[in-house]
């Protein structure tokens, strides 16, 4: 028993990449993927069960949890530790935390738990997954995958003149507002996300390599739990590339942004990458670095922020503590995790 690996958006355009290339490259672990629709009407989980019908010999399963739902998160987790505990999965060894939303056409969208959409499917149902199965890891360890973006800089880019929004500024995180530049909020939204899940990471690792999970400040600890495993788990945030056949531009976007990638981006893509853009690739290539960075083969128990393979630095403000603790604090808080749900299988003690 080699590991379990989770895959959140498991049919996404990384996503089945990375299924496909995990099931290939690294049989002896148990894929558990997660989509948001597990019926075959969707025609991107059919292109999932396909991938996985090329590899008869896989250990791997399709679960539905939809991230715009909270209960349906924890649902979901509640049921990896139970079958962890019962040793009907082994311990895991990463959780890939690749769901994502946007909608760059339209205003916020709020969740049936009253956050901002693009907010909670990218970073706060993440938060809950993690945090609710850090104690099913095994004893040796494992890797916590999230992932980050180039828009997490705090500057203005193509797609936004916005500044991703700071951690102290809650309500507005995950109650955004908006204006007559969708694209612009929009983004910014996701921009946001991006932001919050680079500096959630580094808390993350503080408490990991701190042998305990903090709910409250670290000056003024309101639950401790101690546990010397949790030394051993490591997070990363990448940025995996700008992915240009990703689905995602055609997906809640302009038509401007549609027709360039339809026209220019994909066609000329290889050229694009060697002669323009390096960190411009096709979703197979992030998805091959996604499961090597995940499986602890790439940078092996190291920590921190990555584009692409290479160990890179992110946003300042990121690696500002006061920053770090507001968002941490502000994430558990969000994603509804207290010291009586994380880790019930008694794996944080």
């Amino acid at each position: 028993m080699a590991g379990t690996i989770i895959l959140t958006g498991a049919n996404g355009s990384l996503g089945l990449r990375a299924a496909d290339y995990l099931l290939k490259t690294y049989p002896k672990y148990d894929a558990v993927f997660n989509v948001r629709d597990v019926s075959d009407t969707d025609p991107n989980t059919r292109n999932l069960r396909s991938v996985i019908s090329q590899y008869p010999q896989a250990k791997a399963s399709v679960h539905q949890v939809d991230h715009a739902d909270l209960s349906a998160v924890h649902e979901f987790a509640s049921f990896v530790s139970a079958s962890v505990a019962a040793k009907d999965l082994p311990p895991l060894k990463s959780i890939i935390c690749n769901a994502i939303y946007w909608n760059l056409v339209g205003d916020p969208e709020l969740t049936v738990d009253g956050y901002d959409k693009t907010i909670q499917v990218s970073h706060i149902a993440h938060v809950a997954l993690v945090m609710r199965l850090i104690g099913s890891f095994a004893d040796d360890g494992g890797r916590v995958v999230l992932f980050s973006s180039v828009g997490h800089y705090r500057k203005p880019n193509a797609m936004t003149h916005l500044l991703p929004e700071l951690p102290d500024e809650t309500d507005k995180i995950v109650h955004p507002t908006s204006g007559d530049n969708k694209q612009a909020y929009g983004f910014q939204r996701y921009a946001t996300g991006k932001f919050m899940i680079t500096t959630w990471m580094y808390s993350l690792n503080h408490h990991l390599q701190a042998l305990s999970i903090c709910f409250g400040t670290r000056l003024l600890t309101v639950f401790n739990a101690k546990n010397p495993k949790l030394k051993n788990i490591t997070a990363i945030a990448v940025n995996p590339g700008d992915m240009g056949d990703s689905r995602a531009f055609a997906t809640n976007t302009p038509l401007s942004i549609r027709l360039v990638q339809a026209l220019i981006v994909k066609p000329f893509l290889p050229l694009i990458t060697r002669m323009v853009a390096p960190t411009f690739r096709s979703a197979a290539a992030a998805a091959v670095d996604v499961v090597e960075l995940a499986v602890d083969r790439a940078h092996r128990g190291e920590r921190g922020y990555f584009t692409m393979l290479d160990k890179d630095s992110s946003d300042p403000m990121t690696m500002d503590e006061e920053v770090q603790e507001v968002a941490w604090r502000k994430s558990l808080e969000w994603a509804k995790i207290t010291k009586n749900n994380t880790a019930p299988d008694g794996g944080v003690a």
